[in-house]
């Protein structure tokens, strides 16, 4: 398999961010990424689609009621290809409106923690989970996290100027969101995203672009694997990618703290080697491979409960128990532990 590093959740001037896509598609590329989708708010932007400055750009949308007050059920839609905006009042017709044209559908920033500086004090988590037929979930939205850190002016304004500190991993609580849906028996797809917008931040009399794409794109991504590299065939490389974001064979990884290209967590039986995103019906002992590219803390779950623990470059266990597997890794940068990365589930029954 080839992994290619996207980001899957930005804006540009047809909503509320600042750079058009092929300027944001030259940063992406001087960041390294292979891929972008782009996601403005209630607007499905046609004729954009292809290959600039290298990187393979294509166009979602976040869709959300704009009446609704408060502000809730923010969702990410990919591979729709339609304008689905009219569909926002409602979250179920919305998923099924994209489920129906071939989209997929994710809940964008599920768990959110208003801002203490904020005026309005508004969050806009994900409220209504009676929702069925949806993809998966942003399990790590950079911005909704910086957001949530600025917890009074002093602390913006050491942020404004280094904002790694702020930066942690995704929320305990999506996290436990994310293994209680998971717990149902359902696959669970979780991406990871910038949420970029390269807006300028004001604080009294400083003004700053804390955020720039390039940055951001430098920071938390959502690694895919595909079946072949890409071709330059703008359609056939749109569907490996959206097929591989379907099938869950996808991690996330917090790239400033270390490269997380060449992540690998594996399952293997008698006969077979399955991964992230994969089901199977295990017939003896299976064993748990991971390995990343630089040492970390890397820690190997059961339906959300630790079951083995390695520092370094890897882990092995062995184990016979079904459940739901899935791998996180915590390195120190900045001074702090970190979260880095957050593999999909290999499913096991």
């Amino acid at each position: 398999m080839v992994e290619i590093v996207a980001n899957l959740h930005m804006h540009t001037p047809y909503s509320d961010g600042a750079g058009y896509h092929r300027e944001i598609a030259a940063a992406a590329a001087q960041a390294g990424l292979d891929a972008i989708i782009t996601t403005d708010h209630n607007v499905h932007v046609r004729g954009i689609e292809g290959y600039h400055s290298g990187v393979l750009v294509l166009v979602g949308e976040e869709v959300h009621d704009a009446r609704r007050r408060p502000q809730a059920n923010h969702c990410l839609i990919f591979g729709a290809d339609d304008e689905l905006a009219p569909f926002a009042a409602k979250p179920q017709a919305l998923i099924d409106a994209a489920v129906a044209r071939g989209g997929m559908a994710f809940p964008a920033h599920p768990v959110e923690f208003p801002s203490g500086m904020s005026v309005e004090n508004e969050e806009y988590g994900w409220k209504d989970w009676s929702i069925r037929g949806y993809t998966g979930l942003e399990l790590w939205n950079y911005m909704s996290e910086f957001k949530a850190r600025l917890r009074n002016w002093p602390r913006a304004a050491l942020l404004a100027f280094f904002p790694s500190l702020a930066i942690r991993g995704p929320f305990r609580q999506t996290l436990k969101l994310w293994d209680e849906l998971l717990a149902k028996g359902k696959p669970v797809v979780a991406i990871g995203n910038s949420d970029a917008h390269a807006v300028a931040f004001h604080l009294g009399p400083i003004t700053r672009i804390i955020f720039p794409y390039e940055y951001l794109f430098r920071c938390v991504n959502t690694h895919v694997l595909i079946d072949t590299p890409f071709s330059g065939d703008v359609a056939a490389d749109k569907r490996l990618l959206l097929g591989a974001l379907r099938a869950g064979r996808c991690f996330v990884g917090y790239d400033l703290a270390g490269p997380a290209r060449g992540f690998r967590f594996e399952a293997v039986d008698a006969t077979h080697t399955f991964v992230m995103g994969d089901g199977f019906r295990r017939s003896g002992v299976v064993r748990y491979n991971v390995k990343c590219p630089v040492p970390g803390l890397i820690r190997l779950l059961r339906n959300g409960a630790l079951v083995a623990q390695a520092n370094g470059e890897a882990l092995e266990h062995q184990s016979v128990e079904p459940g739901v597997y899935r791998v996180e890794v915590y390195r120190r940068f900045r001074g702090a532990s970190r979260g880095w990365i957050f593999s999909n589930p290999i499913y096991v029954t």
